[in-house]
Order: C-alpha cells, then structure tokens, then sequence
C-alpha cells in the first residue's frame, strides 16, 4: 500500500542523485544546445507494471517489466502491454527496481516472502526478454525480507540497503518508561560482482530529551552518497511513543526533519543531523528521495506532513542541513498538504515531482521543481485523472536532455512522457495499455 500521509499504518525511493562527475553537465546556464546528463544511443527503457491483489492500485500482486527503444517511447503511436507481454520480475509484492545509467540492466531486491531479501540482476535484451544472473546473493539474514534499498550512482558499482528492527520500548527498574529503539542495519551491496561488500549493525540515539519525549527512529531509507564520496545521507521516518500507556502515539508534535549520516565506505560512526526549517520525514517511499545537485549539495524531499506540507531541503558539502534555505511546495505551487510521492533531480538546478494534495483525494500531479530559484510549476500538458495515483511510483529515466515519465490512472490506459528538460516542453510518448486495479509505475 502506498503513505498514508500522516496516518501512522504499517504501509511503508528514483531516483536517484547525479553527482558531480557522472557526466552531467557543470555549466548552469545551459542553453540546450549541449546535453545536460550523459547520452545512451540505443538506449533501451524498460516499462515496470504492478499488478492489482486485493485493492485497485495496490500493485501488491506482482510486477511485471517490458523494455522498448527510445525511439518507441517517444512514438505516441506506439502501445506497451506490459502486463501481456512483459515479463514478471521475482517479489512477491511490488518489486523495488533500480537500473543502471545507461538501461542495460536491471537490479532487484525481492520484497517480502520466503525468498525476501534476494538480490539479483537482470540483463536487458529488448521486448519481454531478460536474463536472470546465475548469482544471487541473500542479505535478509542481515537487513529482513523487506530491506528498502537503493543503487548509489557511482559508477553502477554499489547499491546500499537499510533496516530498523522494530523498535522496542524500553523501561527502568521501576517500571518508568525510558526509550524506544530499534537496531539499524546499513549494508553494502557490489552489484557488479553480486555480493555483500559490507554491513554495520547499531541503535541510533536521538537526544535524551527526544527519547524521554517517545520519539524514535521507525525506518531508514533512500540513503544518498554525497559529492565528496564520504559520506551517506539516510532518510528517516519518525514514530512517537507514549511514555504514559507504551503505546504508539498518533497526532504528535513532530521533531524537525531528520537524517543520518554515517561515513562511507565504513559506513561506521552514525551521526543525526536536523532540520529547523521542516517537520516531515525523509524516507522517501519506494524511490529515491534525495540527490546530489550539480553545485555539490545534496537535496532532500520531505513527507507525511499535513500541517505543513512536503518541502525540499539543503543539506550542504558539510553534512548538515542548511537551514537558511527554505522551499516549501505548499507555498511554490499556492497548495495545501502537498506530498511529494517522488521525484528525480534532471540536472543544471531543475527536477520533476509526483505530487498529491490536500482536497485532491489521493489524485497525483507532475510539477517542475527550480531548486535555485525555489519555484515550482505544474506541468499542465499532461492528461491528469481522478484515478492518478503516484503513490507507488518509482522510476524515472533522464537522458540527455530529456526526462521521460509513465503516466497511467489505475485501471486506465496512460502514456510515456518525454519532458525537455532546458525547456519544458512536454511530449506525448508511447501509449501505455492498463488492465482493471494495475497501474505503471516507473521507467527505468
């Protein structure tokens, strides 16, 4: 199931960042006669579908993927059925993907089930052909069966998965409430070699005053590496407990948002840093949630804020929140309650965000993010439906100068969307065929 916004539930990033040095481009004012990102010629662009359980727009059934050239994901006249003929990757809910920068393979983590936390590799060959690694390798015994994960971009070198045991009150002899913490699990993969290449176990201290109060650190995810390569920046989502009954708190104060940061490759020594300018968390769901600019910051998406809806924040080459920097959605896009589902930095200061709001009934939108100017624009040239639903959305495909983008409502056939990135301008791609209760939710 997708957030509940500030709902606590059992419900649970792409996107990832583009640091310095992968080939995007340094010059600011780039006027779109050179590419912003690097260029895959013959790049293909895989289509991920998830199906249908129990629920319309669950996508808790399983999930299928189809890979199709550039050339036909711009093609409006072209139509995908990945739930015909694509093939079905192994996760027994919806599977968390990543993919390498240029398309060609495929990484997974299966979520959930006897075979929860396997990872595997998938080569992309075109159409619903794809091969399975014959290695796999199984990190459950170390982060669960549900690990929330992501690849760094470095190179398509490493993937890094996090975990909190669930968390555990803790009380004094006297019976006195003291604290809840779970243990933190942060492991390295080698993705190209398919193996553990590290891990480190420890509980994570917020300050006593906090931990007096109940709060704790209910989940970590979406962790990013930042431009220096020394450090991770992990989201994390907060729970409060109630020091009077034991039990979880609903309807708190919330802290300022949180992340941890723990040096790489290490990954020892974790540290909490805070927020002062907003309040939700920073864990992202099912995507990436953070990036790398190209001015060597790192930006950070927040949720399940209702009072004050999701911001972007700063987190400047020092590691710790910049707090002189404020960019609210609510007030860029004149909203309230706005949440962002997901959301992909496209290089030179500008990203794209899926988004809902207070009053849309769940229904997602797409917006065009100015990180330097902190502005933000609807993109009004999409086809937008009550049963637009981003909450599961997942992946996005930036290359070169274009950003492409899967659009379906639940149930409803939608299309690929290929966004200039120096401009804007919006372009109707491939049709995207739906079946009752499934929706796309991601390129890859």
């Amino acid at each position: 199931m997708r957030k509940c916004f500030f709902r606590l539930s059992a419900c649970g990033a792409m996107l990832a960042a583009l640091l310095l040095g992968t080939g995007c481009s340094d010059d600011d004012n780039n006027n779109g006669s050179n590419p912003v990102n690097p260029v895959t010629d013959g790049r293909f662009i895989t289509v991920a579908g998830a199906i249908m359980q129990d629920e319309p727009g669950d996508g808790n059934g399983g999930t299928r993927v189809y890979s199709i050239t550039k050339e036909n994901a711009q093609d409006p006249n072209f139509s995908v059925n990945v739930y015909a003929n694509g093939m079905a990757v192994q996760s027994n809910r919806t599977a968390r993907l990543q993919s390498s920068v240029d398309g060609s393979t495929l990484f997974n983590i299966t979520y959930t089930g006897s075979n929860g936390g396997e990872f595997m590799t998938y080569n992309v060959a075109g159409g619903g052909n794809f091969t399975q690694s014959g290695t796999t390798v199984n990190i459950s015994q170390y982060a669960g069966t549900s690990p929330r994960w992501v690849k760094l971009f470095d190179g398509d070198n490493t993937g890094v998965a996090v975990n909190v045991t669930a968390p555990q009150v803790v009380t004094g002899t006297d019976g006195a409430y003291v604290r809840t913490r779970g243990t933190a699990t942060v492991l390295s993969l080698d993705l190209q070699n398919i193996l553990i290449s590290g891990y480190k176990q420890y509980e994570i201290a917020l300050s006593a005053a906090e931990e007096a109060q109940g709060h704790h650190i209910f989940r970590l995810d979406a962790p990013t590496l930042n431009a220096a390569g020394n450090k991770l920046i992990i989201g994390t989502w907060m729970r409060k407990t109630d020091p009077a009954t034991g039990q979880n708190a609903s309807g708190f104060e919330r802290l300022g948002s949180k992340s941890v940061v723990v040096d790489y490759p290490s990954l020892e020594n974790p540290q909490v840093i805070t927020s002062t300018v907003a309040f939700g968390d920073t864990s992202g769901y099912r995507s990436f949630n953070s990036f790398v600019g190209n001015d060597g910051n790192v930006y950070q998406a927040t949720q399940r804020d209702t009072e004050n809806g999701s911001y972007i924040l700063k987190i400047n080459q020092n590691n710790q929140y910049d707090n002189s920097y404020v960019f609210s959605l609510d007030d860029a896009l004149g909203v309230t309650g706005s949440y962002i589902d997901a959301w992909r930095y496209a290089g030179n200061g500008i990203a794209y965000a899926v988004y809902t709001h207070e009053g849309a009934n769940n229904q997602g939108f797409v917006a065009r993010l100015d990180l330097n100017a902190r502005t933000a624009q609807l993109v009004t040239a999409i086809e937008y439906d009550a049963d637009l639903d981003f909450g599961q959305y997942q992946g996005f495909v930036v290359d070169g100068n274009q950003l492409y983008i899967a659009v379906t409502p639940v149930g409803k056939d939608g299309n690929i969307y290929v966004i200039d990135i120096p401009s804007g301008a919006v372009t109707k791609g491939a049709k995207l065929v739906n079946q009752p209760g499934n929706h796309y939710i991601g390129v890859f």
